[in-house]
């Protein structure tokens, strides 16, 4: 007999393969939902086909190429052994899956087979700072499906922020604690009543307390920016030359990610730590995703 009640760990997802024709169908997906990209779709989708699917899978394929692993791809493997570990800590009760909002298993079809099990189906979404692009895009399909309900991780959960913490206490404190977040655009975070912003000022402020981290040196910063409108800032790539020629050792934190991914493993930890290097820095300490 199955167990009563199914949790769902949700994750954004990953491309199948480090392959340009992987990377072609994720990004095809990913960036046709409209809490992703919220211009109109007369306007997106020929910028998005006629230009982003064409120049995009190859570069973006290289780069996942240099973080895939024997097992797959890192947020894939550590998503389903997060959903592993919980499933221990929560017994038979419950049946607790990974699943991702885009890629395979896909979440909207995870739940219309539940419904159709009449399964009683809780759905955590591994998001602790909420916007329409991660949690918002979630919640939707989660009110599509009928009959699933929801369950927040809070920006300042108390075991999700000791998770940070203890990863940062044997970190040196001489160090410049850069603590960063994906960033989205500024009229998205206003048009939202500044809900993301504010969720990831308050995940580095319990941060920085919880890890006893002297506040003079720790700065909130954000990556990951797509596009020429503005986006929230400062921008992390920036600050990283800035400090490396200013000679500061630097500890670069991302609370928002559980997981590792490709904007933890090769954007901060290769490209970001190259650049860093390039421009004179000589200290510099990535600390890894709660699940890693």
């Amino acid at each position: 007999m199955p167990a009563p009640r199914v949790a769902l760990l949700v994750n954004l997802g990953t491309p199948t393969a480090p392959t340009a024709d992987a990377v072609r169908a994720f990004l095809a997906e990913f960036l046709s939902d409209p809490c992703v990209v919220d211009w109109p779709a007369w306007v997106w989708q020929p910028i998005l086909r006629g230009i982003v699917l064409r120049r995009r899978p190859a570069r973006v394929a290289a780069a996942y190429r240099a973080i895939w692993s024997e097992s797959g791809a890192p947020l894939a493997v550590q998503t389903r052994a997060l959903a592993a570990a919980v499933q221990r800590e929560l017994g038979p009760e419950w049946d607790v899956r990974a699943a991702f909002r885009y890629g395979t298993p896909g979440l909207a079809r995870e739940l219309d087979a539940l419904r159709a099990a009449g399964r009683d189906v809780r759905v955590l979404p591994l998001f602790p700072q909420r916007t329409a692009a991660s949690s918002g895009s979630i919640e939707r399909v989660v009110a599509a499906s009928g009959g699933a309900r929801l369950v927040e991780l809070a920006p300042t959960d108390a075991g999700y922020v000791d998770a940070l913490a203890s990863a940062l206490r044997a970190a040196p404190r001489e160090s410049q604690l850069v603590v960063s977040f994906h960033s989205i655009p500024r009229r998205v975070d206003r048009a939202e009543g500044a809900r993301y912003s504010s969720d990831c000022r308050a995940t580095f402020d319990a941060l920085c307390a919880a890890a006893r981290w002297p506040r003079e040196r720790a700065e909130l910063c954000y990556q990951s920016r797509f596009g020429p409108e503005p986006w929230l800032g400062p921008a992390l790539a920036e600050r990283l030359v800035e400090l490396a020629r200013a000679r500061r050792p630097v500890v670069v934190a991302t609370p928002g990610f559980l997981t590792e991914g490709l904007e933890t493993l090769e954007e901060i930890g290769l490209r970001g730590r190259e650049e860093y290097e390039r421009a004179g820095g000589a200290q510099f300490l990535r600390i890894p995703c709660p699940a890693a």
